[in-house]
């Protein structure tokens, strides 16, 4: 089990560097870009509504991995720009997690009562600072689990950028296994995984008690 584990674990770790900064990038950009699609989603003017809607509904409703490939391809064959493969994941990364996130705000906004719009609508509080002061504050604890869960889901969809030849943990493993012919660099792989989601987990379970004892401290 632990033959040729010095020989690997350094080019595993190399990819786990790159999978790591995929992650980030991806949860900085796509958790802010995802507030306002969930807002155009309900937006009243029809126009950015069904755009908004439309964004959701292509990236959610087709595979990560086609819209690796798609970006892959596109940037030099269409556009004639050169971009390498972290650049090309990360930005196919981060419009198919936003899509994710703007519906999990969608709904954690949706899951607050009328009656608050109502009773800012009546103290003349604007529109959008009832969203940012009195929505969104009350909507982030049902936001926080699905959330965490799609941080948890990010680092092993990560794997699939290794099919643009991205050389993060999975596309390093292959190409040990391709070379040597050794599948247990996978079991050290997923070792690694392992770990990262479980750290990741540890984090989000923090983080949610943390907002727990603030949204209590603020209603008593």
């Amino acid at each position: 089990m632990l033959e040729n584990f010095n020989e690997y674990m350094p080019l595993l770790l190399e990819g786990a560097k790159i999978t790591v900064l995929l992650c980030v990038i991806t949860l900085v950009f796509a958790l802010p870009l995802g507030i306002p699609f969930a807002l155009g989603v309900r937006s009243r003017i029809k126009p950015i509504k069904y755009l908004c809607e439309c964004y959701v509904l292509i990236f959610r409703g087709t595979p990560l991995l086609l819209q690796l490939w798609f970006f892959y391809y596109l940037f030099p064959m269409y556009l004639g720009i050169q971009v390498d493969e972290f650049e090309t994941a990360a930005f196919a990364f981060v419009l198919n997690y936003a899509a994710y996130f703007a519906e999990i705000y969608r709904g954690g906004i949706n899951s607050i009562d009328k009656g608050q719009y109502e009773a800012a609508f009546a103290l003349g509080v604007p529109r959008w600072r009832t969203m940012k002061d009195i929505i969104l504050p009350q909507a982030m604890k049902a936001m926080l689990p699905p959330i965490a869960n799609e941080a948890i889901v990010l680092i092993k969809d990560t794997a699939l950028a290794s099919a643009i030849t991205l050389m993060d943990i999975m596309k390093v493993s292959q190409a040990v296994v391709s070379r040597n012919s050794d599948i247990k660099i996978f079991l050290y792989a997923a070792v690694i995984y392992l770990i990262l989601t479980g750290i990741t987990t540890i984090i989000a379970k923090r983080i949610e008690k943390r907002f727990s004892r603030h949204v209590q401290r603020e209603e008593n």
